[in-house]
């Protein structure tokens, strides 16, 4: 099982998106897309954002997203 939950990393990613905006991810496809590419970054050298004792890649990226480090854009920001 996957900690957090999809639902508590879609509450994280979504929580800066104003009342009557269109939120950022609305499905499960958007949080594993959005954590393994950021794993893939690290994978190829990028450091983490967070500190962990875990030392798998995807386990640090959802971490990374869980603590809000880092931002998932929507097609328009990019």
């Amino acid at each position: 099982m996957l900690h957090p939950s999809y639902s508590d990393l879609m509450k994280v990613v979504n929580s800066e998106v104003e009342p009557g905006e269109a939120p950022v991810v609305n499905s499960r496809y958007s949080i594993v897309m959005a954590a393994s590419k950021r794993a893939r970054q690290i994978i190829s050298g990028e450091e983490p954002l967070v500190n962990t004792k875990d030392a798998k890649a995807l386990s640090i990226a959802v971490e990374e997203l869980n603590q809000g480090k880092i931002k998932i854009l929507s097609d328009e920001e990019e």
